[in-house]
């Protein structure tokens, strides 16, 4: 029985390189590795063998024959990807047996071409600041200080993921191990700036990597969103993972109805976290305070607004399934996939998403909680008095092009009122200005050339980049090993040129702790 990619996967690409028969796919060197939802297992090549199993940080593959309640999808989610569809479109990643051969094995340590040893800072310490260390940490003469400015370290990984999303947090494990290497040092408590300035970390090691992520939301820019009732996403989340920057945040829900702009994953996980059994979220990591608030809960419907149609979700496929057959009611009005135009080549992730959504369509209305994934709205004023009572929608219609294939929308002049007494803005995440390094604030990154840090056209001497800081917001967990690996292997590269000091790094005493 051949294994399969289930939800938890977090695109890490281990199990590719464990694979001994190149099952797997995309692989890191195929194009659209960087932007996959998920990583797929070819049913037909798998041997059933078992490396990829121990190989993944997350628990997401398993037997076909053993896939838990709630994934059994994933089996065909699979084998769609190696198959042509029904209407004859080539399969995404096609059965070539000239390809079905063993990867070249992850390079073994080696002792880098420079004389004495190396100290490298890195700043931050979420999965791409991770990935780096784990890079760097293969070459003997390496040594990595992390600086985080919070008590706990991995970022995201512990204060991002859904609470519920067990498998995924098991990432942490795969840090944990890399945390024990007796050659990284890890600061908590030490923020940049503050405990330490960036001239003092450049001068203390012979580089130095910035992995700060994009630890702020975009804002929502429509009338009232500053009203009471009104929060971001990202301090949501924060505040059911017990992330300290929002322990305070106080979130009202004596509402009957919480509407939640925009419709990504984070969507997803928020809405779901609203409706789901708070007895079930004991068992869980969530922040005591968040799981006391949502026992007295009032919420019943949780309305997931995106002002473009199903097939333009931001929301992957895996975290789609996730949410469907979690028991949760899922919502779709007809009326939205009805007016949906799919190109005839769209590939098998979107034909499967909107099966998914077709079949919440066609079911009864339920009774008690649910969410309801609305399309084809956009948000234009937050509505209410000093506290927000609804949001005011604007209707949006698909417009065509001279071939009759949908080329994006427009606004009808319909509007409606959503009643809603907490609305969470969910419209991406953002990078901001680090003093003393370049930034541009159009894309909201630090510039660089493969995570070299760009001053103009010049790099900067000895500062890299990485993670979404580097790239913008996107990709998931594992995307960062991918990414971590460029800047690395650019940050060797000048190492190895004679461009970095190589002499022991300078120690001082810092505030923060391991």
């Amino acid at each position: 029985m051949p294994h399969v990619v289930t939800q938890a996967c977090c695109g890490d690409a281990s199990c590719v390189y464990a694979c001994p028969v190149n099952c797997i796919h995309p692989t890191p060197d195929e194009p659209d590795f960087g932007t996959s939802e998920m990583l797929y297992i070819d049913p037909a090549t798998c041997v059933d063998c078992g490396a990829c199993v121990s190989a993944c940080p997350v628990g997401a593959i398993v037997p076909g024959h053993r896939l838990p309640t709630g994934q059994e999808r994933f089996a065909e989610v699979n084998a769609s990807q190696y198959r042509e569809t029904v209407d004859g479109s080539a399969a995404r990643f096609p059965v070539d047996p000239a390809r079905r051969l063993p990867l070249a094995p992850i390079d073994r340590p080696r002792q880098l071409a420079v004389d004495g040893p190396v100290s490298i800072g890195i700043v931050g310490s979420g999965p791409s600041a991770m990935y780096a260390a784990d890079e760097l940490l293969r070459h003997p003469q390496v040594s990595v200080t992390m600086y985080e400015r919070l008590d706990r370290p991995f970022g995201l990984a512990r204060y991002g993921v859904a609470p519920d999303h067990l498998n995924t947090r098991k990432v942490m494990r795969l840090f944990d191990d890399i945390a024990r290497n007796p050659r990284l040092e890890i600061l908590l408590d030490t923020e940049v700036g503050r405990d330490i300035s960036l001239d003092d970390l450049r001068a203390r090691h012979s580089a130095l990597i910035w992995a700060g992520g994009a630890p702020t939301d975009k804002r929502l820019p429509i009338p009232g969103v500053d009203k009471a009732g009104v929060t971001s996403a990202t301090a949501f989340v924060g505040w059911y993972n017990g992330h300290p920057d929002f322990a305070d945040l106080s979130v009202d829900l004596s509402t009957e109805r919480a509407v939640v702009v925009g419709n990504g994953n984070v969507a997803l996980d928020v809405a779901r976290i609203l409706v789901a059994d708070p007895e079930t979220l004991a068992a869980t990591s969530i922040s005591r305070p968040a799981l006391a608030a949502l026992r007295t809960s009032s919420v019943q419907e949780v309305v997931v607004l995106g002002r473009r149609g199903p097939v333009h979700a931001a929301f992957t496929l895996p975290e789609l399934i996730g949410l469907v057959d979690s028991g949760v009611p899922v919502v779709v009005d007809p009326a939205d996939l009805e007016s949906t135009r799919i190109d005839s080549a769209a590939d098998n992730t979107i034909k499967t998403k909107l099966d998914i959504l077709s079949e919440c369509a066609s079911r009864p209305a339920p009774e008690g909680r649910r969410i309801r994934l609305a399309f084809f709205g956009s948000p234009l004023e937050i509505v209410g008095g000093e506290r927000a009572t609804g949001v005011l929608v604007g209707r949006n219609r698909l417009t065509v092009d001279a071939t009759g294939a949908a080329s994006g929308i427009e606004p009808t002049g319909q509007t409606s009122v959503l009643d809603a007494g907490l609305v969470l803005t969910s419209v991406g995440y953002r990078g901001v200005a680090v003093p003393g390094l370049p930034f541009d604030d159009d894309t909201g990154v630090i510039p660089h050339r493969a995570g070299r840090v760009l001053d103009g056209d010049e790099p900067v001497p000895g500062v890299y980049v990485t993670g979404w800081i580097k790239r913008g917001p996107t990709g998931f967990i594992g995307t960062n090993k991918t990414d971590s690996a460029e800047t690395v292997a650019s940050l060797l590269a000048d190492l190895e040129a004679g461009l970095l000091p190589t002499a022991a790094p300078r120690r001082r005493t810092l505030l923060g702790r391991r």
